[in-house]
Formats: structure tokens, C-alpha cells, sequence
């Protein structure tokens, strides 16, 4: 099976890449410079530039180029380029495979928990409401781009949670923090944080990919729900450090502004019921699981 990745060289592109590799898939990378490798394939997503040609071949697509949120505070300059890279991207994508006369089968685009917004208690399944704030107009607005895919492809929406690895993403400044034994919750804590682990992102997409029943949006998040001072508590469990200095909500918001509250304090308890129907086993389902994979390297 030949894929073709866009955001390829990001924290889930890299994984994606690894894991098909090692199931004997070829990965078909998009690169913003010449391509130089025989699996690279180059694209200006800002101009429009794809080459539809080149996807005759291609069997899968999987959509994960954007600027990363974690880019705090989002100025109003670095919101727009939130937002154009990702439609940017997933209208040249969507345009690329409509003039292809040989369709991939699926198109697996990203999307996030932010279109939930914060919902505090709720468990949140795909069928929720859109929320409010700038990450559920973001999010709504990738999603509604990809849903553009002529008919034929089918189009699979990942919901995409913190994912946790171990040197990047979203824990990439909280783990320092935490081995230095100065960390503790956010906020009061008890924010619901939606999470992944790693190895599960990767595999996840590529489970859906081979899934010819899946299509529409799916959370990409494990089974057991974590509160941030959960979370917080269990990888300092893990790395045997004291979890006791918390960091005051309006402190968070003073220096990150609006992206502190959707983003840091904002409650998002959401389902993997949809993705474990599939037929989906997931290799850290539990909290635990997860922070031991995560602590030790």
C-alpha cells in the first residue's frame, strides 16, 4: 500500500512513517522543496500546487500538515496561519485527488478535540455539537474542507487529543518540569484532558485506513479518561518526583492569553467507544500504561 502523508516530518507524520515502514507499506511523503528521494513528492499548499498525476498511484492519503497550536500566545497574525495552513492544505489536497482518474480509496484528514470546545463533565462521542471558541472554528472549518472529497473517497475525520510521547508534543515542556520535581496541576485540575499515546495515533490511522466500514469523524483519544491532576500525578508516580507546585489559572492565561483557556484549562472528557467498535485494541488503553511508555526510554 502506497500512503501519501502531508505533515510528514511532524510528531504523528514521523510515527505514521516508522509504522508503515514496518508493516511493508510505502510512505509517499510531501515535501515544500524539490523532491529529492524517490518517496518524496513536492507541493506548495499556500499556491495550490500538486501535481494530481502523482496520486494514480496512491492508495491512501492522510492529511496532517498545520501549524502546531502549541505556539502560545497565538498572536492575530499566527491564528491566521493556524487556520490557512490547514484549509490551505486540505483544499490542495481534496482538488489534487477530484482531478485524479485513479482515486486513492480513503482520505484520512486531521482534525481535533477543539471543535468540542470546553465541555466540562460531558462524555463527549462524534455525534456532540460543535462548541464555541477559536480551536472549534478551526476545526470545523478543516473538517467541512476535507468533506469535499469527490464521491468515491471515502473521508475519515480524526479527532486528534494530546498526544503523549516522550520528548515532543504536548508533554514535550511539562516532562522537564515534572523531573525537576517543581510541576503540578493547572489551574484546579480537575480539567478532563482528552489523550493518546504515540504508538496508539499512528495506529489508530493506520487501522482506519484498513477499515473499508469507517468514515466521518472518529476521537483519536484512549479509553480511560484523565483529569489533568490525574495525569500530572501519574507521570510523577512514574518518575518518582513530587507533583506539589500548582500554577494558578490566572497566571496561565497572563502569559498565554486566550490559548490558556482552550487549550490548558479547558475540560474535554471525550469517548473512544466509536474507534473501539471498529475493532480497535489500543496498546496503552490506560493512564498507566501510557506514563510508564512515556518514562521509560
Amino acid at each position: 500500500m502506497r500512503v501519501l502523508i502531508s505533515g510528514a516530518s511532524g510528531l504523528v507524520g514521523t510515527e505514521l512513517q516508522k509504522q508503515l515502514l514496518a508493516l511493508g507499506h510505502t510512505p509517499v511523503v510531501l515535501v515544500r522543496r524539490p523532491a529529492t528521494k524517490a518517496n518524496e513528492l513536492e507541493w506548495n499548499p499556500s499556491k495550490g500546487q500538486l501535481d494530481a498525476t502523482a496520486l494514480e498511484d496512491i492508495d491512501a492519503v492522510v492529511n496532517l500538515a498545520g501549524a502546531t497550536t502549541g505556539i502560545l500566545p497565538w498572536t492575530k497574525k499566527y491564528k491566521e496561519e493556524l487556520i490557512q495552513s490547514r484549509l490551505d492544505s486540505t483544499r490542495t489536497i481534496v482538488q489534487a485527488i477530484a482531478k485524479t482518474k485513479n482515486k486513492p480509496k480513503v482520505l484520512i484528514s486531521g482534525s481535533a478535540s477543539g471543535i468540542y470546545g470546553d465541555t466540562g463533565e460531558n462524555l463527549l462521542v462524534e455525534t456532540a455539537p460543535r462548541g464555541e471558541g477559536f480551536l472549534a472554528d478551526l476545526a470545523s472549518a478543516w473538517e467541512r474542507e476535507a468533506m469535499k472529497a469527490p464521491s468515491g473517497v471515502r473521508v475519515v475525520l480524526v479527532r486528534t487529543t494530546m498526544v503523549l510521547s516522550r520528548e515532543l508534543g504536548a508533554l514535550g515542556r511539562l516532562l522537564p518540569i515534572i523531573r525537576a520535581g517543581v510541576g503540578g496541576k493547572l489551574g484546579n485540575g480537575k480539567q478532563w484532558w482528552a489523550w493518546i499515546s504515540l504508538p496508539d495515533e499512528a495506529r489508530a490511522i493506520i487501522h482506519l485506513i484498513n477499515t473499508p466500514s469507517a468514515s466521518g469523524p472518529y476521537n483519536l483519544t484512549a479509553p480511560e479518561p484523565a483529569t489533568c491532576k490525574q495525569m500530572v500525578k501519574a507521570l510523577g508516580k512514574e518518575l518518582k518526583r513530587p507533583t506539589l507546585i500548582p500554577v494558578p489559572a490566572f497566571a496561565l492565561k497572563i502569559a498565554f492569553r486566550e490559548g490558556a483557556q482552550e487549550l490548558l484549562l479547558c475540560s474535554q472528557k471525550m469517548s473512544a467507544a466509536r474507534l473501539l467498535a471498529t475493532g480497535f485494541v489500543f496498546e496503552h488503553p490506560t493512564l498507566q500504561s501510557a506514563c510508564q511508555w512515556v518514562t521509560r526510554s
